[in-house]
């Protein structure tokens, strides 16, 4: 039996986009709006060609929501890049296979 392919790359592009739907369904935002956010950001980044879903479009739609929230005053643009420096300080600390995590 073959194993199907997963459908994102990496966990963290599964957990954004769940994310993202999750508060699509609290009401906080609409899909056209989402859509419109994101195309100009992928636009902004000249990324007009077919994407496979990797890094760089889940890199753009990181950015869509961060803007989004940080637009909405749902989340301070300064405490989302202290969080998101946080990660990326502990993924490069983080020997290879350990899971990631902040309290190191």
């Amino acid at each position: 039996m073959t194993r199907p392919e997963p459908v994102f790359e990496a966990p963290w592009h599964a957990q954004l986009f769940a994310l993202t739907v999750h508060l699509n369904e609290a009401g906080r935002f609409d899909w056209p709006d989402w859509a419109a956010r994101f195309s100009a950001t992928l636009a902004r980044h000249g990324l007009t060609r077919d994407l496979n879903g990797g890094d760089d479009y889940f890199t753009a739609w990181l950015e869509t929501l961060e803007t989004l929230l940080a637009e909405k005053g749902w989340a301070e643009a300064a405490a989302v890049a202290q969080i998101r420096d946080a990660w990326e300080a502990a993924y490069l600390r983080t020997p290879h296979g350990d899971p990631v995590s902040l309290d190191g």
